[in-house]
Formats: structure tokens, C-alpha cells, sequence
């Protein structure tokens, strides 16, 4: 596998996703009903009011020939009707709206469920689609490791724990002081798995639509050959968005209600559980142990998960849905590990990274980075100052954050002094003494 250049992976994994989920040219290609399709189309017209083909198609993300299917339904039925041509007297250029029965029926149906957005992927063929897309096919070297971690300043035998851990498809626990780069190094793992997956707008369950598509957790990348068959039955299903492999973490602020399927009485809609949008991705519990939760009833939660791969999602009402497991899942704690959990649930875990302080040659290695990244000279009788008669003097442990954290707070104060130029002893200590707590008058 490649860590940047996906090249290779990328062919193999759109023809497997192509045979899965081609583009659907009838209503039963789509694997939804065509009441619960004439039900979204309403939807989208109560919405707009008036919408012609070209609009529909881009809403619905279905085909011309689906939706003139869905829309002849509809016609016969009374619900719709055609108010006239836009332009030229093309089939695409009609423009629908909804009749007074059509307005009805859509008001019910948004009673019902207040999604409207592109026509839901069935969640059958969501399973096949993760398993096909899991994050766990490739194999991860240590020349990978090299090069999604080049300038993180951390020991070959931690890059290499890290690679094998990978490698395994177990949950990793890593663990330190605050401040070591845990987080930091976690959430660059990504970098591993550069090839491009397909994600849905939304499943369905039944009748309940879950968007699983979020903007701010996945990011779309170009498709040019979905996007140069717009106007064509071919390609892959235009409900499937192409994107990385996505990312998603959560620190103190997580709940168990964000681990499933959460319904909103306001707007009628079903939001996805957290590790469902980070299907076929990275999966981050950042400050293990700081939830409102106790941690073993976090922990507990993933017990099926990672044992099985598969997981039970809670619609409510007594409904569950099973579905594949397939993420990298992290924990990052500042705490014990034998603090969180017994040594039977960390047996489960498999793979436990400790993060430490860094010797004085990784310190000045991390100092300079944040010389060139800050633009500023890089002087070594600075640093050398700061480790003897700083750090040595007060007793302090090397953190990874500390020169970053330091070297900004000094260039605050010369700034605020309108002062310029290489900074001095005095302007480290200055942020010193305001970075650390001092307890002096106590």
C-alpha cells in the first residue's frame, strides 16, 4: 500500500464498487419501492414547488430513466402533474409540480419522516459496500510508516509498534503524559490510506433514512469519470459520493447517545452514529477517560465491535440493524490504562502504545522544525540555555509541545513590545514563567 500515491488501489477498488453499485436504470435497480420513491420526490417538490428533470436528477442523485418512472407513477396517480416546458421542447425541460392531492400526500409524508435530500442507498448493499472498501486490506510497511510520519520526531521502534498494530485490524490504546503528541500522531495515521472510497448520502432501514454523508467529516474528491457520465446510465450509482477515507475524532464532549443512531423529533430525521460516518476510516476516542460517562461503560460498548467486526445499531422501538465493524479504532488516554479498565478488556484491546518525554537531541530536533515553521533563526545556544538552565534547573520532563507552545509566547512579547529579531534568553524565560503554573505564593 502507498501513502500517497494511490494509484495502484485506486482502479481495483472503483471496479469492484462499479459491479457493486452500478447506475440504477429502473426503480427496481435502486433497490428502494416505488411508493417510498414517489414519496421523496413529493417531498422535494412541496420544497421547491416547481422543479424540472435536470433539477430532480440532481436532487434525487438517480438517473433521467428512474425518475421518469417514479414521475409517470405519480402522474397517473394524480400527485403530480406537468405545468409547461422550460426553454427547448426537450423531455428534460418539462417542469412538474405537486397537485392539491400531491401537496397532501407530501405534508403526510414529511409527518412521517422529514428527510429530503438524494434518494437513500439500501442498507443491504451497504453492507457489501463497507466490506469491499474495509480499511483493513492493505499492509502497512515500515517504509510507509517513513513517509506518512516524515518531520514527527518519534524512535523507529514506536514507528514500527505503530505499523505492526496497524497491520493487526485490533483496536490500539495509546497512553502518556499529556502534551507527548499522542493525538497529534494518531490523527496523521490517515495518511496510511490514501485510496479513495464511495460513501452514500444516506441508507435506508426499512422506511428510516440515516444520512450518513457529512461534510464535515468526509471529503469529496474529483471523480472524473462519474462526473463525465452525468447524463448517462453508466458509471458508478450517482448516491455514492467519492472521498477519502474519513477521519473522525472525539475527546471529553463524547456521549453514548453519539455511539447510536439518534432521532430528531423537531426535524424527523435519523443522525448517524459517530463510528458509522467513520466507517472504512480512523476512528479517534481522544482523552480517554474524561467522558461523562464512566469508563468502563464506554469501553464496554465496544466489546461486540471489536471482538465480532460487526455492530448493533439502535433505532429505537425495539429495532436493531446489524452492520459491519470496519474502522481503525484508537484510544488516546492521558490517565493508567489499568485505571480505565481490567486487564480481561485489555487483553481485547490488543495493541497498548506508550507515548514519553523526549531526550534532549528529539527536544532540539522539535525545536528546530518549529524554527522553520515559525520563520525564525534557529539557535542552537538558545535551546541549549533553555534545556540547562530551564529545564535542568526546575527538574521539568521534555514534552513535545513545549517549543512550540514556548517559542510562540516569546514571539507574543516581542511583538507586543514592537521589539524584532532573533529572540533572547530573556524572552524564553518570560514565557516560561506564563506558561507553567507557579505556585510560589503558596
Amino acid at each position: 500500500m502507498h501513502v500517497i500515491n494511490d494509484s495502484d488501489a485506486y482502479p481495483s477498488e472503483r471496479d469492484a464498487v462499479q459491479r457493486l453499485a452500478p447506475q440504477p436504470c429502473t426503480i427496481r435497480d435502486t433497490g428502494l419501492t416505488d411508493s417510498f420513491l414517489g414519496e421523496l420526490v413529493c417531498k422535494h417538490l412541496h420544497d421547491a414547488g416547481v422543479l424540472d428533470m435536470t433539477r430532480l436528477v440532481e436532487r434525487l442523485a438517480l438517473t433521467g430513466a428512474v425518475l421518469e418512472e417514479v414521475l409517470a407513477f405519480l402522474r397517473k396517480d394524480g400527485r403530480v402533474e406537468v405545468l409547461g416546458q422550460v426553454g427547448q421542447t426537450s423531455v428534460q425541460a418539462l417542469r412538474y409540480g405537486l397537485t392539491e392531492r400531491g401537496r397532501s400526500f407530501a405534508r403526510d409524508a414529511l409527518a412521517r419522516s422529514g428527510y429530503i435530500g438524494a434518494a437513500p442507498f439500501p442498507v443491504s448493499t451497504y453492507r457489501s459496500l463497507i466490506k469491499i472498501q474495509t480499511i483493513h486490506h492493505g499492509r502497512v510497511t515500515a517504509n510507509d510508516m517513513n513517509r506518512a510520519l516524515a518531520g514527527v520526531v518519534l524512535t523507529q521502534g514506536m514507528l514500527d509498534q505503530l505499523g505492526v498494530a496497524l497491520n493487526s485490524g485490533r483496536a490500539i490504546m495509546i497512553y502518556g503524559p499529556a502534551g507527548t503528541g499522542k493525538t497529534y500522531v494518531s490523527s496523521r495515521l490517515i495518511r496510511l490510506f490514501a485510496e479513495a472510497i464511495w460513501v452514500p448520502h444516506a441508507i435506508v432501514i426499512n422506511e428510516s433514512v440515516i444520512e450518513i454523508y457529512d461534510p464535515q467529516v468526509h471529503q469529496r474528491l474529483d471523480d472524473n469519470s462519474q462526473s463525465n457520465n452525468l447524463m448517462l446510465n453508466e458509471g458508478i450509482d450517482r448516491r455514492l459520493l467519492c472521498c477519502k477515507r474519513p477521519i473522525v475524532i472525539t475527546g471529553g464532549e463524547l456521549s453514548m447517545e453519539q455511539l447510536d443512531v439518534r432521532y430528531d423529533p423537531f426535524t424527523r430525521q435519523y443522525q448517524a452514529a459517530l463510528q458509522l460516518k467513520a466507517s472504512n476510516g480512523l476512528f479517534i476516542i481522544d482523552d480517554m477517560g474524561r467522558q461523562r460517562m464512566a469508563p468502563a461503560e464506554l469501553l464496554n460498548r465496544w466489546i461486540v465491535p471489536m471482538e465480532e467486526k460487526r455492530d448493533f445499531i439502535n433505532l429505537g422501538g425495539g429495532r436493531h440493524c446489524e452492520l459491519p465493524f470496519d474502522l481503525v479504532l484508537v484510544f488516546s488516554t492521558n490517565l493508567n490504562p489499568l485505571e480505565l479498565a481490567d486487564e480481561a478488556f485489555l487483553r481485547r484491546i490488543g495493541y497498548k502504545v506508550q507515548f514519553g518525554y523526549l531526550k534532549p537531541e528529539e527536544y532540539e530536533r522539535i525545536w528546530r522544525q518549529e524554527c522553520e515553521r515559525l520563520g525564525i533563526p534557529y539557535d542552537p545556544l538558545l535551546v541549549r540555555y533553555v534545556l540547562q538552565r530551564l529545564y535542568a534547573g526546575e527538574g521539568m520532563p521534555l514534552v513535545p509541545c513545549h517549543p512550540r507552545d514556548l517559542l510562540n509566547m516569546a514571539l507574543d512579547r516581542q511583538r507586543y513590545l514592537g521589539g524584532s529579531g532573533p529572540l533572547l534568553p530573556q524572552e524564553l524565560e518570560w514565557a516560561w514563567h506564563n506558561y507553567f503554573v507557579q505556585l510560589d505564593f503558596l
